[in-house]
């Protein structure tokens, strides 16, 4: 039997050893562009902002109580779950049932929206001598098993809690159940307009989880005063977005599936996680505030000590911080952990260890757990599942299948669409896509201006500005010769399609001065970008921003130097993405006159617009150029 090296649980320690903590990064950074240096220090520096603010704005429990109805507002809102969707009919229906000497199996469904179909095995005692009893949640991991559903490969567990009294109702993922929807949007697939329109599969795994308890406590047989959750990695996570967002929860024991925004970002384990592990952390929040949303209810935090994608230094940081929040309630002994000896896996020791939470709060029953089903994610590849998987199936041919399934498009309808309109869109839009700006942006630092020549001899100035710091972007002046502009252009490019700037020669009068910006990404400050797992941009949107964002921000702080410098009015021109860029920088900044666009995508949907967190919850780009307004917008 494995050892433990960690244990703090209420009813008895089990083995308890003092050891270092180290770093433990997911690979090494990226170095091969020349902006990959700037790039990674700018993330880990924002990373650090956001993480040394908790729980320092915590001082009570009466502070933490105030304030949690503002933190679950904004909870919701970063899931994609606010306005929160209607609790439709459910439609549970029993498929068939399968029984067993000391349990029975029911294959269901219900569907937590009108045709997002959630499969369910449901597990309960054979013989029992209570009416209701306590009822585990379970949600499942990133477990593959086809058409069979990834419940599959989680039964011991049912069968382990029913053949110890308990119900427990194992769930099916989005992307790995019987009806497969998609989880790697942004992960593989390209699929930028997720970010803009403010989707992540993680709603989607805790709206399910919301509405399985909605099922759950609907039924006869389950105590609503002992509903738990649990699982292992993906199901570790939505352990934690379920007991965060619903108070039904008693208690949770989410297993290897949380780090903290310096584990994701600096060390890089961002790129052993799917989409699903991530909200859009709009309102730049520490990882850990979403655990300490199920303060004070019971929580048991498990990891193993060689886990590469939840690092014990995120474990020891996120375990002391929730032991302080806890505090707060004089209720520390109700947040523990347990620390297993080895990598990413299900093990014995971690099994017995849940077990044995639920056995001590639900039956008040501390006592070790002497037994633990076969495990079929950690025991031999060649293991024999107990019950055949495709006796576990909700809908036993294809031809079961419901015709009216949305699971595979669902991130086209889950979060709806805004199309609000004038001062209400730009406050939205400060809020929801822009809250990391202060309300003007600083104007750029210049560094260094340097003169030179074009290949054909013509002369142009090079000009390095710091926008933010460690950002230093680049913008070349084409006439450096005109002192006294009558007005200044600013080109904007479209960093991932950059275009000829030959349509802008017709826009341009002989005593404009005339740049072109490099913004952060292009040139000198160009980063590595693999997909997958696309490190850089997926890392912003967990420090509440963008890529393209910050090119509006390297827009706006070149502007205002621009403006300070000639004293002159600042037009920002931009051709195909660079166009909304540039318009959303005018609307932002008082001081940019005007807007020159060409050839501007139509719709934030579209493949080649601009990443914007959010942006689409509150308005589309025709909208961004209306807000310019009364200042002039050529096209």
């Amino acid at each position: 039997m494995t050892r433990l090296i960690s244990v703090s649980l209420r009813f008895g320690a089990l083995c308890v050893f003092s050891f270092a903590v180290h770093s433990q990064p997911l690979g090494e950074p990226d170095h091969g562009e020349p902006g990959d240096e700037m790039i990674q220090a700018y993330l880990k520096q924002e990373t650090e902002k956001i993480e040394a603010d908790f729980p320092s704005d915590i001082k009570s429990a009466a502070d933490w109580q105030s304030g949690r109805p503002k933190f679950r507002e904004q909870y919701f809102e970063m899931l994609g779950l606010s306005p929160m969707p209607e609790k439709t009919a459910l439609h549970a229906t029993v498929t068939r049932t399968l029984d067993k000497p000391d349990f029975k199996v029911e294959m269901l469904h219900f569907q937590s929206r009108p045709g997002l179909y959630v499969t369910c095995n449901f597990y309960k005692p054979t013989h029992s001598n209570s009416d209701k009893l306590p009822t585990v949640l379970y949600v499942c991991g990133h477990t593959p098993r086809g058409r069979n559903g990834n419940k599959t490969a989680f039964q011991s567990h049912g069968m382990w809690f029913a053949r110890h009294g308990y119900n427990c109702l194992i769930v099916d993922t989005l992307q790995l159940g019987e009806i497969a929807g998609v989880h790697h949007g942004t992960y593989n697939s390209n699929m930028w307009w997720w970010v803009s329109r403010g989707y992540t599969p993680a709603g989607v795994e805790c709206w399910n989880g919301i509405r399985a308890i909605d099922y759950l406590l609907s039924r006869n047989d389950v105590d609503p005063a002992r509903v738990g959750v649990t699982g292992i990695s993906g199901g570790g996570a939505a352990s934690f977005w379920i007991a965060a967002a619903d108070d039904r929860v008693k208690i949770a024991a989410p297993v290897s599936g949380m780090g903290d925004l310096m584990s994701y970002v600096p060390g890089r384990c961002i790129n052993g996680h799917c989409d699903c592990m991530f909200m859009d952390n709009t309102y730049q929040w520490p990882w850990t505030r979403i655990a300490a949303l199920v303060a004070p209810r019971p929580l048991l935090f498990v990891n193993s000590d060689h886990d590469v994608i939840f690092p014990m230094d995120a474990n020891e940081r996120i375990i002391n911080r929730l032991k302080r929040v806890y505090s707060l309630f004089g209720a520390s002994d109700d947040v523990q952990n347990v620390v297993s000896i080895g990598e990413h896996a299900y093990r014995e020791d971690i099994r017995q260890s849940v077990y044995r939470f639920f056995n001590s709060h639900f039956k008040n029953d501390p006592r070790p757990i002497e037994d633990s089903e076969v495990d079929l994610l950690t025991g031999p590849k060649e293991s024999i599942h107990p019950i055949p998987p495709e006796q576990l199936r909700v809908f036993p041919t294809d031809d079961d299948i419901p015709k009216d399934a949305i699971n595979a498009h669902i991130h086209d309808t889950f979060v709806p669409a805004g199309h609000v309109t004038g001062k209400d869109a730009l406050k939205q839009l400060r809020n929801l896509t822009f809250h990391h700006f202060p309300e003007r942006v600083p104007v750029a630092k210049l560094k260094e201006r340097e003169p030179t020549k074009t290949r054909s001899g013509k002369d142009i100035a090079q000009l390095t500005l710091e926008t933010e710091s460690p950002v230093e972007i680049q913008a070349i002046e084409l006439r450096p010769g005109i002192s006294h502009p009558s007005r200044i252009i600013l080109g904007v490019p479209d960093v991932a399609h950059p275009t000829p700037v030959d349509w802008l020669q017709g826009k341009t009068k002989e005593d404009d001065a005339v740049f072109l910006l490099a913004p952060r990404g292009a040139l000198i400050t160009k980063w590595t970008q693999k997909n997958p797992p696309n490190y850089v941009e997926r890392s912003m949107v967990l420090l509440g921003r963008t890529a393209d964002s910050g090119r509006i921000w390297d827009t706006i702080a070149t502007a205002r130097y621009l403006h300070d410098k000639f004293q002159a009015p600042v037009f920002v021109a931009g051709a195909n993405n660079g166009a909304v860029l540039a318009a959303c920088a005018a609307m932002l900044e008082p001081d940019i006159a005007g807007v020159i666009a060409h050839d501007a995508p139509k719709s934030f949907m579209d493949k080649d617009a601009p990443v914007l967190l959010n942006v689409l919850r509150v308005c589309d780009v025709p909208e961004i150029f209306n807000l310019v307004k009364p200042r002039p917008v050529e096209s």
